[in-house]
């Protein structure tokens, strides 16, 4: 689609016409016989009818140049198709506990008895898809933590790198101070603006290892503004086989630490939450998706392209014209006129 970026300047087309009609005439020369005393003014007075065919032509081409001109400075501009303004969304980190309770198979998924990570890298695909536009990492952590995924638009590649974990990857105890910390470091380390930091924080123990404290590390999430959604993921009930026959009721979730990863979350400005199966732990991801709400798209817009060199060079162009055969006639007339002196 073509437009004119200041249409208003269309209003001085008629401004030479204007000037023609308000100015005063040029006086009339009145040309006498014996104006001149040589032959050159004799061949300027023979060269006037054809002068009179130029000026015709002349004119014509002047007031293409004019509206050329006047077309340039409206500036005429090329818009082009609608295209969407890339989304600029938050930094989001997920931590996943690799230790060695999460082999623990207290979870179904589609009708069969899953281990807590094959639970959880299920739910937290599909949470990795719907999160477009943010830049995703994803640390594992065990007895030590590891940055698996540095914050990246690709989400794909965190999912596939998300699958293939595995129980014990990173030790068999739970280092979840180390974790937080290490999603600290990385915000710390970006060199931008940092905006919106998220970290969801999913385990199924305690702090059982590590260098840095669970608060302590809370205390440095906070300062650097990294909110913490942490999940505590296990059932509070299952049923097993005794060695003496039937089978008895235990508690598979007795060393989860709800107490500090609530005082994680409550410390950064986040929330604690409690996944007790699978459908929970869907439930969970879907409300972490509405408190951190996926950047909507913004209205897409027109890129804009300004040709107003276009008429602006064909205005010189026709200009430069004018100008050479000024030039042209002017030489012209000028050996005429000194041939003709000489015959004389």
């Amino acid at each position: 689609m073509w437009s004119l970026a200041w249409p208003w300047v269309l209003l001085a087309l008629p401004l030479p016409l204007l000037v023609n009609r308000l100015l005063p005439p040029s006086a009339n020369l009145q040309d006498a016989g014996l104006k001149v005393p040589s032959f050159g003014g004799f061949a300027v007075l023979a060269d006037r009818s054809q002068a009179e065919q130029l000026l015709n032509w002349k004119m014509w081409v002047a007031a293409v140049a004019w509206m050329l001109l006047v077309l340039a400075a409206a500036r005429p501009e090329r818009i082009g198709d609608e295209v969407d303004v890339p989304v600029s969304g938050r930094n989001l980190m997920l931590a996943v506990d690799l230790s060695g309770s999460m082999d623990q198979k207290d979870f179904e998924l589609g009708a069969r008895r899953v281990d807590r990570l094959t639970a959880t890298k299920a739910v937290a695909s599909d949470f990795i898809s719907r999160r477009e536009g943010d830049r995703i990492g994803l640390i594992l952590f065990g007895e030590r933590a590891y940055l698996q995924v540095p914050l990246t638009l690709d989400r794909e590649t965190v999912k596939v790198l998300l699958l293939e974990a595995f129980i014990g990857l990173a030790g068999e105890k739970t280092a979840i101070g180390d974790a937080i910390t290490l999603a600290v470091k990385r915000i710390h380390d970006l060199e931008e603006d940092p905006g919106e930091q998220v970290l969801v924080l999913l385990t199924d123990g305690a702090n059982t290892a590590g260098e840095v404290q669970p608060l302590k590390a809370a205390e440095l999430a906070q300062q650097v503004g990294l909110r913490i959604y942490t999940i505590g993921i296990g059932a509070e009930q299952l049923e097993v086989s005794s060695l003496i026959g039937g089978a008895r009721s235990i508690n598979p979730s007795a060393d989860l630490d709800e107490e500090t990863l609530t005082r994680i979350a409550e410390m950064t400005g986040g929330r604690y939450f409690r996944a007790k199966d699978t459908a929970g732990l869907q439930d969970i991801y879907r409300l972490v998706d509405e408190l951190e709400p996926v950047e909507e798209p913004e209205a897409g817009f027109r890129p804009v392209k300004s040709l107003y060199y276009l008429p602006l060079a064909g205005a010189f162009a026709l200009a430069a014209l004018l100008v050479l055969a000024a030039l042209l006639r002017g030489i012209r007339l000028r050996r005429t006129s000194e041939v003709q002196y000489d015959a004389g």
